[in-house]
């Protein structure tokens, strides 16, 4: 019988070529900040005048990498890192003088607390446009306005002292005649603002064309309104990739609509309307743009009627139209309410849930009510064979013993352990961690993860999501990685951070604890108690896309051989070799 993650590895690592294309197409030139207007005549006329220009830096992380130019190449999936150390500057120049309205900048997690802006027309006399001792990372849009050349930005407070300071893009804009949208759009309209509730959940709808075939089964229009953001509705690619493009929902009664939330796929319009209708087929509308960017759109507009569609009238790409979200709140309507959410945990959480402290006796096998061991063979060009359970005990110590051996089973030459907690334990929010003593050695590749339990129930990786909580690999196990998976962002294009423990330890030459802080907000990692890596909600939307973790998900343990990302064996890699699990527990 098939395992539930059988091929699960390959899945983890090689995005499709289509999703992959699509997704590159949809990055480049998207914007770091997100146009809000109230009327059709309050649209954007500011332009970005950094983009592909010259940049400059004190310092690169990477000799070679993360070089200053990519964070004004326009592609959110590429960024400049400095050097670890609190004294660092980035700047570029505009060309000629200009005049600035406004600054975007998108922060990586290695963001700065303290900064400074500064203009200057020659290059060496600077005058100071912004100061900040408070900065948040995320998403920050900064009005500094003034003529200038050149723009830098003097770092000189890290938000992560191990670190130094990273940002996907740094954007300087011209013009303007809006006001600047908030750093963080909510997600919802303000629950004092008469009242507004989510309307358009489980509600009919109708589009131009739907797309139900061998890549979207089915991408039809109500999947745009059931609140699950990792279905979507897309555009027919035979005969709906065309302009113009739209899509409604029916209310179910005359509503009064204050907020309009669009969650696109990369296949996004750059000019659409929002548009209201009390018999859909007379549409007033409420809010028009020409400079769509994609990703996500809180669009603060007001009207009323009984239907409100997307009406695209120019694409963003070479694709259709397609979301993954369209939300519309309001008052009136015939709302049904969605399946509500557990509530946020509060940090630090002390309600232990689920733990295993593996203190069974040595040579004891794995707890199989709490655990599902998965033997199989790895995918992703890994060279294990998982065994059904001979390759984990316990020592009799404390601890649970994964061993990696040289041996030919399973038509594989190398035999390890996995396994997970899927139909024995769950959950949703709270704190998941595990003290671990990881292998050293050319292929090992140990990991703690956690996938989304529909995955067991038949949706599709990445749909259901995939947190990895640590992935070490035995040829550098100075690094460890922290990285999220969905299906605008996978692969080798998840969204995540690499960093190192406390004095560049040896993670294999010790026990270490890494941990996740999850609830509606985001996920925020932990390596020995110190924050390593937030992956923001609000940010992951607004720069890469959908957020698809607010569900159960289960824990996984496993210890690979070999594979695409840490390479094969070879004669110095040591057999037999073991990863050692101290405890796994989960808070809540």
């Amino acid at each position: 019988m098939t395992s539930p993650l059988d091929g699960l590895a390959t899945r983890r690592r090689r995005p499709s070529p289509a999703r992959f294309l699509a997704f590159t197409a949809g990055l480049a030139g998207l914007l770091a900040t997100f146009l809000i207007a109230n009327s059709p005549t309050a649209e954007a006329a500011e332009v970005i005048v950094s983009q592909g220009k010259t940049a400059t830096a004190s310092s690169t992380e990477v000799a070679g990498a993360y070089l200053p130019s990519e964070a004004v190449d326009g592609n959110n999936g590429t960024r400049w890192a400095s050097s670890w150390s609190a004294a660092q500057w980035w700047q570029v120049d505009l060309g000629a003088t200009t005049s600035v309205s406004r600054i975007a900048i998108n922060w990586e997690a290695a963001y700065a607390t303290a900064f400074t802006i500064q203009f200057s027309t020659d290059g060496a006399n600077y005058s100071q446009a912004y100061a900040t001792t408070t900065g948040t990372g995320g998403q920050q849009s900064i009005t500094a306005s003034g003529n200038a050349r050149y723009v830098r930005i003097n770092l000189t407070t890290r938000a992560l002292s191990n670190y130094g300071y990273s940002f996907w893009e740094f954007q300087v804009y011209s013009g303007g005649t809006t006001t600047t949208p908030p750093t963080t759009p909510p997600t919802t309209p303000p629950t004092s603002s008469g009242g507004a509730k989510l309307l358009s959940y489980n509600k009919p709808a109708r589009a131009s064309t739907e797309q139900n075939d061998a890549q979207c089964q089915p991408c039809t229009a109500d999947k745009a309104f059931d609140n699950d953001p990792a279905s979507r509705w897309a555009t027919n690619p035979t005969t709906g990739w065309v302009d113009p493009g739209w899509i409604y929902v029916d209310l179910g009664a005359t509503a009064q609509v204050s907020q309009v939330v669009l969650q696109w796929d990369p296949a996004y319009g750059k000019a659409y309307q929002i548009q209201v209708s009390g018999d859909a087929a007379n549409w007033t509308t409420i809010y028009s743009t020409t400079t769509g960017d994609g990703l996500k759109d809180v669009i603060n507009a007001t009207g009323s009627g009984r239907y409100v569609r997307m009406y695209g009238t120019a694409r963003g790409g070479p694709y259709g139209y397609s979301l993954w979200e369209f939300s519309v709140y309001g008052t009136g309507g015939n709302p049904q309410a969605p399946p509500a959410k557990p509530a946020d945990p509060t940090f630090p959480a002390t309600r232990l849930v689920f733990d295993d402290e593996f203190n069974g006796g040595s040579g004891s096998g794995v707890d199989t009510s709490k655990w599902t061991i998965d033997p199989g063979t790895g995918q992703n060009g890994e060279q294990e064979y998982y065994t059904n359970g001979n390759n984990a005990a316990m020592d009799g110590q404390g601890h649970l013993v994964m061993t990696a051996r040289k041996e030919t089973v399973g038509g594989r030459d190398y035999t390890s352990h996995r396994m997970n907690t899927g139909g024995k334990f769950t959950f949703q929010y709270g704190r998941v961690e595990a003290r671990i003593k990881v292998p050293k050695g050319q292929g090992f590749w140990p990991a703690f993860w956690m996938m989304g339990a529909d995955f067991l129930t038949g949706r599709p990786w990445p749909y259901n999501g995939e947190v990895d909580i640590m992935e070490i690999l035995g040829k550098d196990t100075f690094t460890c990685y922290s990285t999220l998976h969905a299906p605008m962002y996978n692969g080798g294009g998840g969204y995540g951070q690499s960093y190192k423990a406390a004095g560049n330890a040896d993670l294999s030459a010790d026990f270490h604890t890494y941990a996740a802080e999850w609830d509606s907000k985001g996920i925020r990692f932990f390596l020995d108690g110190t924050l390593v890596f937030n992956a923001n909600k609000d940010t992951v939307e607004n720069t890469r896309g959908a957020w698809i973790y607010d569900h159960p998900f289960y824990i996984i343990l496993n210890l690979a051989v070999g594979g695409d990302w840490p390479g094969a064996v070879d004669a110095t890699t040591p057999f037999p070799s073991q990863m050692l699990v101290d405890y796994v527990r989960v808070y809540q």
